[in-house]
């Protein structure tokens, strides 16, 4: 089950979000958000 929640970004932070959006890499922003998260908790749950 998907929960919507807002945060807030840095605009360039926002503009390559869209830019991968826009470039086709991710179907839209929470795609994006979702994966990088997805990625960093791999990461920390590795100790890296």
């Amino acid at each position: 089950m998907k929960i919507k929640t807002s945060v807030a970004l840095g605009e360039d932070t926002l503009h390559s979000m869209r830019e991968l959006v826009r470039d086709g890499r991710f179907r839209n922003k929470s795609h994006v958000m979702e994966f990088a998260i997805k990625q960093l908790l791999r990461e920390v749950s590795n100790g890296n």
